[in-house]
C-alpha cells in the first residue's frame, strides 16, 4: 500500500506540465516510470493513475513495457542464436521486446509517424498489447491478440502512464562500456563469491559476463532509445530508486513469497539468480539516471520534469525530489 500522500507529492511535480500540455496538444502526455527490480512499479502506475482520473479528471491508461515482450517461440529462438550469453537466457534485458509492436502501438497512440511505421489512419481504435508471464509454464508468452482490448479512439487518453525497468536508461559508448567492464574485472580479481560486503546479494555482476555480451545489450538499448523509449519519447519521468542496490534481492523475494501463497513461484535461491541478471544494467547505467535528468538537452526552460522516489528496505517512501 503507498502512502496517497506520496502519490499526491510525487503529482505535484508533474501537474502544471500536463496542464500546460493539455492547452496545446491533444495527444497524450506520456509520463515515465522507472523502477528498480521489486520496487512496486506496477502498484505506483495504477496508483498515479488513479490518482490523475478521480481527483483530477485525466482520462488515464497504463502500459508496462512487459507487455511488449517478444512471443514465447520468438524468446526461445533469441535465446538459440546466442546460447553463450547468459543475460538472454530469460525475458527482460533489451533485445527481448518486439519493437516493432512498440512502434506501431506508439504510433497509433499518439498520432505519429516512427521511423517506418506510420499510423494506421484506417483504425477507429487502439490494441492495447498484453503479456501473460504464467504460459508457458512460468516462461511466460503474448496473450492472443484476439484477446487484446480494443481502446476506442474516441475514448481520448488524456495521460500514458508507461512503466518499465530500464526505461531511462541511456546507452553508453562502446568505449564507455568497455572502461566500466574491465574495471569491474579488475575489482573482481581474487575475490570469492561472498567477499562483497553483500555476500550472495552481490550488485556486482557486470564482470561475469563476457564483453561482446554486454555490448550486445548496449546495442539493442541504443536501438530502443531511437525508435520508441528515449528521452524523446517522454513528457515527464519518474524514477523509483533506494540508497541500498541490493534491496532489490530483498523485495524480489518478498513479492515472490506472497505469490507462492496463491501458487507455484520462484525460491528464493531462484530470485537471488534471477534479480543477479539485472545487476550489468544497473551498474551501466543506473548512476547516470539518478543523478542527471534524462531531460538534461533540453534547450531552456522545459516544462518537462524528472523525478527521484527513494524507497527504503521495506519500501517506503523517504524522499522525492526533483533532478
Amino acid at each position: 500500500m503507498i502512502d496517497p500522500d506520496s502519490i499526491r507529492a510525487a503529482l505535484a511535480i508533474y501537474i502544471p506540465s500536463i496542464k500546460e500540455h493539455r492547452k496545446t496538444s491533444r495527444r497524450p502526455f506520456v509520463l515515465g516510470l522507472s523502477g528498480l527490480q521489486g520496487s512496486g512499479k506496477s502498484t505506483w502506475a495504477a496508483a498515479l493513475s488513479s490518482h490523475l482520473t478521480q481527483e483530477h479528471g485525466y482520462n488515464t491508461r497504463t502500459l508496462s513495457i512487459d507487455d511488449l515482450y517478444r512471443d514465447h517461440d520468438e524468446l526461445v529462438a533469441l535465446r538459440n542464436r546466442h546460447p553463450e550469453n547468459k543475460l538472454l537466457r530469460s525475458r527482460g534485458q533489451p533485445g527481448t521486446h518486439d519493437e516493432g509492436l512498440a512502434q506501431r502501438f506508439f504510433s497509433d497512440l499518439l498520432g505519429e509517424t516512427t521511423g517506418d511505421v506510420p499510423r494506421d489512419g484506417t483504425k477507429n481504435f487502439i490494441r492495447w498489447p498484453a503479456y501473460d508471464k504464467s504460459l508457458h509454464g512460468g516462461q511466460g508468452g503474448r496473450v492472443p491478440e484476439d484477446q487484446w482490448e480494443n481502446v476506442p479512439l474516441e475514448a481520448s487518453t488524456d495521460i500514458l502512464i508507461f512503466e518499465g525497468w530500464c526505461l531511462g536508461f541511456q546507452p553508453l559508448t562502446d568505449a564507455e562500456v568497455s572502461g566500466k567492464w574491465h574495471r569491474a574485472n579488475e575489482a573482481k580479481q581474487g575475490l570469492g563469491p561472498m567477499d562483497s560486503p553483500e555476500g550472495e546479494f552481490s550488485t556486482m555482476t557486470l564482470a561475469d559476463h563476457s564483453l561482446a555480451d554486454v555490448l550486445l545489450i548496449n546495442k539493442n538499448l541504443r536501438r530502443y532509445c531511437d525508435t520508441f523509449m528515449g528521452a524523446w519519447r517522454f513528457d515527464g519521468f519518474l524514477h523509483l530508486s533506494t540508497e541500498k542496490l541490493a534491496n532489490v534481492y530483498h523485495w524480489r523475494m518478498d513479492q515472490e513469497r506472497a505469490l507462492r501463497r496463491q501458487k507455484p513461484g520462484m525460491s528464493d535461491g531462484e530470485v537471488v539468480e534471477f534479480v543477479k541478471g539485472y545487476m550489468p544494467a544497473y551498474e551501466l547505467y543506473l548512476e547516470h539516471l539518478q543523478t542527471g535528468s534524462l531531460f538534461q538537452q533540453d534547450i531552456g526552460i522545459s516544462t518537462r520534469k524528472h523525478a527521484r522516489v527513494v524507497l527504503d528496505d521495506q519500501r517506503r517512501v523517504t524522499s522525492i525530489a526533483e533532478i
